[in-house]
């Protein structure tokens, strides 16, 4: 096994070298010397990347697929740089909050990477002990479950010891480092990141599954309860619900059931989406007694769809800026505002079907549509507008900054204003 020291060094011996290569017929010489020669200086010394004039010029697609790469691995590499001791030291230290870990890998590594658990412990509104137990608990909760899987599988301590300790605001923003050092650390491939949890953790995975979608594969809820949050965002996200038919406390099997019948009736409207797995567990109660497991090796069979043909986001109360190849302006965010939207790749055309913000952002990349012709852009149907489209190095830079996923960048971005027009 490589220790994370030396994964650091060949971290940043790829880094130089794919700042360093030649790229004959791919980049213009003029972007491909100044991207260059930016990504040589140290972060504090870069001039804002929107101020130069070459990270708006047009690339083509093999271009835009190489800076893609470039730009991931200077973020990895910057990543390693901040974060990587603390990984080392099984703590991660954000904004004044710190959320421990632990984990352990199953089964050989894959030709397309491993596979990443994130594991949610019970407790809550209690002692920090008490907190503290339930997370070495989770630590192992799963361990015969993933002898028969690959993997790797983490359990988080909640930074709180709130009521609502895994579904905090600021619980999206570690989850979002911890899967990208798992891939830059682990070789965990961003397309089989798995989010489950137990009780508290549960409650978490009701709210973070359809807030987070476009970054699991799939995810489980067991023994929670999902306060005022909806399933519509789950359209695209492979949703298992455990609970034993028994547990009563406020209500969990009630609400496990009323779930049941409303993603039932989802799937059939629209078959082949909100895919689910919902079992209450006859003669348990609270404790399931790890019948509930049964919901990893299911969640494995699926791996992420990062540019799905059709999405559904509602928002939560704790914002997001993007979802999928959607995005709405800070100011414009509202909470349980609901935008649909859904691309035709051989018609080269957006569909939106529902949309509550004056500015919708559309990012677009080559694995959606051709851009090398122009895109059309319908409300409802009716066509509001047909644009040709440039691929530039700062898109890529803007949409890659957020979560750090190659598959998650676009190359390309339309907006659309009052559901009436394209703007310049």
């Amino acid at each position: 096994m490589v220790k994370p020291e030396i994964n650091r060094i060949l971290l940043l011996f790829l880094v130089t070298s794919v700042v360093g290569c030649s790229t004959p017929n791919l980049l213009h010489s003029d972007i491909q010397k100044e991207l260059e020669a930016w990504l040589a200086l140290p972060v504090s010394d870069r001039a804002p990347i929107e101020n130069l004039h070459f990270s708006k010029k047009p690339l083509t697609k093999a271009a835009s697929e190489h800076v893609t790469g470039m730009l991931h691995k200077d973020k990895q590499h910057q990543l390693v740089y901040e974060f990587g001791e603390q990984w080392d030291s099984r703590q991660i230290t954000y904004k004044g909050m710190a959320m421990p870990f632990y984990y352990q890998k199953f089964g050989d590594e894959p030709s397309d990477g491993r596979s990443l658990f994130i594991s949610l412990h019970g407790g809550g509104n209690t002692k920090s002990s008490a907190n503290d137990r339930q997370y070495e608990n989770q630590k192992h909760l799963y361990d015969t479950a993933m002898s028969s899987l690959e993997g790797i599988y983490l359990a988080a301590r909640a930074p709180t010891n709130t009521w609502n300790l895994w579904h905090e605001n600021h619980i999206d923003d570690f989850f979002n480092l911890l899967i990208q050092l798992s891939v830059a650390m682990e070789h965990v491939n961003p397309n089989k990141v798995y989010l489950l949890g137990y009780s508290a953790g549960g409650d978490g995975v009701y709210q973070l599954a359809p807030r987070m979608a476009d970054r699991w594969a799939a995810a489980s809820m067991m023994a929670g309860h999902p306060n005022e949050t909806s399933p519509l965002g789950l359209k695209t996200l492979p949703f298992a619900l455990h609970m034993g038919a028994l547990d009563a406390a406020y209500d969990r099997n009630k609400k496990a059931h009323e779930w049941k019948i409303m993603l039932d009736s989802l799937e059939a409207m629209a078959p082949g989406t909100y895919i689910h797995q919902v079992v209450l567990h006859e003669g348990r109660g609270h404790w399931m007694q790890l019948d509930d497991a049964i919901a990893l090796p299911w969640m494995s069979t699926f791996k992420r769809n990062p540019t799905p043909e059709k999405i559904f986001w509602k928002q939560d109360d704790r914002h997001h800026r993007s979802f999928y190849w959607l995005g709405v302006p800070d100011n414009l965010i509202e909470t349980g505002g609901e935008v649909v939207a859904e691309y035709n790749a051989s018609m080269n055309e957006i569909n939106i079907l529902s949309n509550y913000s004056d500015t919708l952002e559309i990012y677009l990349n080559d694995k959606m549509m051709d851009l090398d012709k122009p895109v059309s852009v319908r409300y409802r149907g009716k066509v509001i507008g047909e644009k040709a489209v440039n691929r530039s190095l700062l898109s890529i830079y803007k949409s890659l900054s957020a979560k750090g996923d190659p598959a998650l960048s676009f190359p390309s971005m339309l907006t659309v204003v009052k559901n009436e027009e394209i703007a310049e």
